[in-house]
């Protein structure tokens, strides 16, 4: 996500036109959940031109299409012929295709695990993969749990935690709040890392304060898997995601205050202040 409203003339400079956004969000943050190929595969121009704004180190967690992961429930003719459009696409990434992210909805049960060890069986090695679950029986259930992580294993794809526990400890006080309380899921909390490469993604809240106060956990858990040699990627959310860039540079700080040989963040381009001429 890169395009939000409400960071235009914030966190980068508007107007601004949209083959550049990227580029200027590349400035702020490093990586960036791929979040709209869930809805359609791009054209592989477009990816094209992802690829051209930032650099390969570049950090992109690309979802895969929900006409795989939902309608098809990664099996069939369907579900593959749509997998080769997809990897055809985003194929001009390169080393920037970080994971790719395998959604699944809360109704893929441990029941259907062995689906999920066919379709893993059946991608190219060349990416890695990184799947989220949603079904509460793989949090409660350790049988389950360890019947997932061991599929996982097989094909070295990580699992992916969504930790909405603090956007839950309490009731929602504005719109954007409310809407995400009828949409997120209420998944247990997992700090579990499979891989060297563990990616988390984390809602808070609209207030500042409550979003900091929930993330402090992550804190020590991502510092704790730096210092293992690990390579986590963080994605920080609130419901309106206004301020999403200020607030995964502040996360990026405090783990860097852990763990001093962390990579600053870059300095993004300053934004010039709105003006009437």
């Amino acid at each position: 996500m890169w395009t939000l409203k409400a960071w235009q003339g914030r966190f980068m400079a508007h107007p601004l036109p949209a083959h550049e956004r990227l580029r200027s969000y590349a400035g702020w943050c490093t990586a960036v959940e791929g979040n709209t190929t869930f809805y359609a595969t791009p054209a592989r121009d477009t990816v094209a031109s992802w690829a051209q704004q930032t650099d390969p180190s570049f950090r992109f967690v690309v979802k895969l299409p929900k006409v795989v992961t939902h309608e098809h429930r990664l099996a069939g003719a369907g579900a593959d012929a749509e997998l080769r459009a997809f990897l055809d696409a985003i194929e001009p990434l390169g080393p920037r295709a970080h994971a790719l992210w395998i959604q699944l909805p809360g109704s893929f049960a441990p029941a259907d695990v062995p689906v999920l060890a066919r379709f893993l069986g059946r991608l190219p090695a060349s990416y890695r993969y990184a799947v989220e679950v949603r079904h509460p029986a793989f949090f409660a259930d350790p049988h389950s749990t360890r019947l997932l992580e061991g599929v996982l294993a097989t094909v070295g794809a990580e699992w992916v935690p969504f930790d909405t526990t603090a956007f839950f400890r309490s009731p929602p006080t504005s719109d954007a709040e409310r809407d995400a309380w009828t949409k997120k899921p209420r998944t247990p909390l997992r700090s579990v890392a499979l891989t060297d490469r563990p990616i988390v993604r984390y809602l808070g809240r609209d207030a500042t304060e409550l979003t900091v106060e929930g993330w402090q956990g992550w804190v020590d858990v991502v510092a704790g898997w730096l210092r293992e040699g690990r390579s986590p990627t963080v994605f920080v959310h609130t419901p309106d995601n206004a301020d999403a860039p200020l607030l995964a540079r502040r996360f990026h700080d405090e783990v860097r205050a852990r763990v001093p040989d962390l990579d600053p963040l870059p300095q993004p381009d300053p934004v010039e202040p709105l003006t009437l001429f």
